[in-house]
């Protein structure tokens, strides 16, 4: 069984992206964590940044080299043109987590990463915009109303018992991730067909990871962080989780249509949540409940295959 054969199987579709959403999902809370141990104040968005860029930069390079080591007999890899690199890092890594990193400093971990798992919806509406391949039909608009609707419900939190209106700038830096995240999927699909996936997003990672640490030294030296063992494993666990994470779900998405698989991302924001609530003691409120409910339903929704009555 060939590549190609295992990630258009139910079995490898499902398998795969299940691996991809855990590390995915356990990215959040564990971000989180570190910022903790490395003293990341929640202002200090250069230096959240900055971490951004190690942790890209080396899982590009991890990519790179593997992608050269199954590389059967030495072959040329075939290269996509530099500027459309430059877009696809621009949007899959460097806008996407210049995001991210400033969300998590500003938001809980938890509804963050139910915000998170918009991607989804995101990723349907460029894939439309791009290739034009879908169509979005009045129950896929409808998915996506259901979807953004629990975004908004994520806004309302409760405090003495009274409810406000607390949709934030953490919130809306997170939603911008994730249109930026959707979009850079797309556009993996796309060059995927050019450039073997391992490469592809290696490279991509690596010089978006670079941006990263460029911005995030500006203000200062490129090395404040005091490394402990600790703080090197925290590291080490991201890199492994978005190298491993990137290379499954755009292989996942080169083989498959948008719409047959963007459902899976649902997986994201609700290992996110279970995470947070273990590992940075959040609790789970009932608007937060709802908004998990919501998002599942429209992301559901968007992606069900259409059952066709024969007369």
């Amino acid at each position: 069984m060939n590549g190609q054969q295992w990630f258009t199987r139910p079995l490898g579709i499902w398998s795969s992206s299940l691996i991809a959403t855990i590390l995915w999902g356990s990215a959040l809370p564990f971000i989180k964590l570190s910022y903790a141990h490395l003293g990341i104040q929640s202002h200090d968005i250069f230096a959240q940044w900055l971490f951004a860029g190690y942790r890209f930069t080396l899982a590009g390079l991890l990519l790179i080299v593997l992608a050269k080591i199954l590389n059967p007999k030495g072959q040329p890899i075939p290269h996509i043109p530099a500027k459309r690199l430059i877009s696809l890092s621009m949007f899959q890594t460097l806008l996407q987590y210049i995001f991210v990193y400033a969300a998590l400093g500003l938001g809980s971990g938890m509804t963050m990463s139910i915000i998170a798992g918009s991607v989804s919806l995101f990723q349907m509406l460029s894939i439309r915009w791009i290739d034009q391949t879908e169509r979005l039909s009045m129950r896929k608009w409808f998915g996506l109303l259901l979807g953004f609707t629990g975004i908004a419900v994520m806004g309302f939190g409760q405090s003495g018992g009274n409810v406000h209106f607390g949709f934030g700038l953490g919130e809306l830096l997170m939603l911008l991730s994730a249109l930026t995240g959707g979009w850079g999927n797309v556009l993996a699909r796309r060059e995927a067909g050019i450039e073997p996936v391992l490469s592809l997003t290696g490279r991509q990672m690596f010089w978006g990871g670079l941006g990263l640490v460029v911005i995030g030294s500006l203000t200062g030296h490129p090395f404040p962080f005091h490394w402990d063992l600790a703080a090197v494993g925290m590291l080490l666990y991201l890199v492994v989780l978005s190298a491993g994470a990137f290379a499954l779900w755009n292989t996942v998405m080169k083989y498959n249509k948008v719409g047959k698989v963007s459902m899976y991302l649902f997986l994201t924001p609700l290992f996110g949540v279970v995470l947070s609530a273990l590992w940075l003691d959040e609790k789970l409120s009932i608007w937060a409940a709802l908004a998990l409910i919501l998002v599942a339903s429209g992301i559901i929704l968007v992606n069900r295959e259409r059952i066709v009555h024969k007369e």
